[in-house]
């Protein structure tokens, strides 16, 4: 079992670069963005240093730098190249992280053949698999800003052939994310009752630990809407002059607005009077009907405020979820990124995982087109700064 979804995984974090030019491999846009080549190898890091160096019996690490190198983060670990300086790596190669990322395959697979995994093996396995799926998100995100930063806009892929995203429907995890109820319609508002929910993962798969633990909350009545907002129904806030008009903004939000002449959501390019979107496929026409997506927390809660409306806290959100289609964007919420009651960090690097960051963060919820397989939930609580565009971002109104 676990080598085998070992095996899954890892591929499939190779085949999302497949499509990819040596020269995409190296590029970091801005600081937010990791180079590909990066992703490769923290994800291989990860498992070397928390798996093989301290479980797999003479273990030879493949390269003492690399710690250095492909360390994002904990500082439990020892010394880390800084963030800024990710797409300075010109060495190690394309090819030699491809070499370590073989190296490291081939001893965890060595290692998951032999080894009966304790519990405490077993989690590190899990939260492992875990991680490399969630730069697996990032490497679609992280490559969408690259090549959409690109001049010339170019298509992610060889001779017009690209890897899309998997999407949900072929794992078969519909369910999960998607309401079977038929008592609602697919439109308008759903009206939640006052009262006291429940909040927070309950059960035996896999969380993280900023899910746990289970609590109670109470909310009064609401109604959140079933539908997010649509590239038409935001035209119409652009088209109004919001983006000029401060009354609309936080005063933090409105500096932004000003300071980086913001216009539009990310990837919208008006051309001879055309708005555009830069697409995994190339520049295209807006389509009107679809979602809305890559927009700020900043720029979601002014919609709102332009609306007349708010967005939902992620516990409104939660209580909600199975009663509306999630998943096609992650969802901004009117809450901030705080610990639940009886929230403890792990000891070691693996407590720095969630909890260091529970602050000057927003909540989002929910999942993306670009969100692997069997990664979403709906108490899962994804997390970032107010003014990034860049993730797969989208917007559900409350009131």
């Amino acid at each position: 079992m676990w080598l085998s979804k070992y095996i899954d995984t890892r591929k499939r974090t190779v085949e999302i670069c497949s499509p990819l030019e040596i020269e995409d491999y190296v590029v970091q846009p801005v600081v937010d963005v990791s180079p590909p080549k990066w992703h490769l190898g923290h994800t291989t890091w990860f498992f070397e240093t928390f798996v093989l160096k301290p479980f797999a019996m003479a273990y030879q690490e493949f390269d003492p730098e690399y710690s250095y190198v492909f360390n994002s983060y904990y500082e439990t670990v020892g010394a880390r190249v800084i963030r800024t300086d990710r797409g300075n790596l010109s060495r190690p190669t394309v090819a030699e992280v491809y070499r370590y990322r073989e190296y490291v395959d081939k001893a965890m697979e060595n290692f998951l053949t032999c080894t009966q995994l304790n519990k405490a093996q077993q989690e590190i396995m899990l939260l492992g698999l875990n991680h490399e799926q969630q730069h697996q998100e990032l490497l679609w995100t992280d490559i969408k800003y690259i090549l959409g930063h690109n001049p010339l806009f170019p298509a992610y892929a060889v001779q017009n052939k690209v890897l899309e995203p998997v999407s949900m429907d072929e794992y078969g995890d519909v369910e999960s994310n998607f309401s079977t109820n038929n008592e609602y319609s697919l439109s308008g508002f759903l009206d939640m009752d006052e009262g006291i929910y429940e909040i927070g993962f309950q059960g035996l798969e896999f969380c993280y630990d900023n899910e746990l633990n289970r609590h109670k909350v109470y909310l009064n009545s609401f109604s959140i809407s079933k539908l997010l907002v649509s590239n038409g129904d935001y035209l119409e806030f652009m088209e109004s002059g919001a983006y000029q008009d401060f009354q609309y903004w936080h005063s933090e939000a409105w500096d932004w607005v000003k300071v980086n002449q913001m216009q539009s959501p990310m990837y919208w390019h008006q051309i001879d009077g055309q708005w555009f979107y830069y697409t995994l496929q190339g520049l295209k026409p807006v389509d009107w009907q679809e979602s809305l997506c890559h927009v700020s927390y900043y720029e979601a809660a002014a919609y709102a405020a332009w609306k007349g409306m708010r967005l939902p806290t992620e516990f409104e959100w939660e209580a909600a979820a199975n009663h509306f289609n999630w998943g096609q964007r992650w969802e901004w919420t009117e809450s901030a990124y705080l610990p639940y009651p009886g929230f403890k960090k792990a000891e070691g690097a693996i407590g720095e995982y969630n909890g260091k960051f529970m602050i000057n963060q927003m909540v989002l919820r929910g999942a993306s087109e670009v969100t692997s397989a069997g990664h979403s939930r709906i108490t899962y609580r994804n997390f970032f700064q107010p003014n990034l565009q860049w993730q797969y971002s989208g917007i559900r109104l409350a009131k």
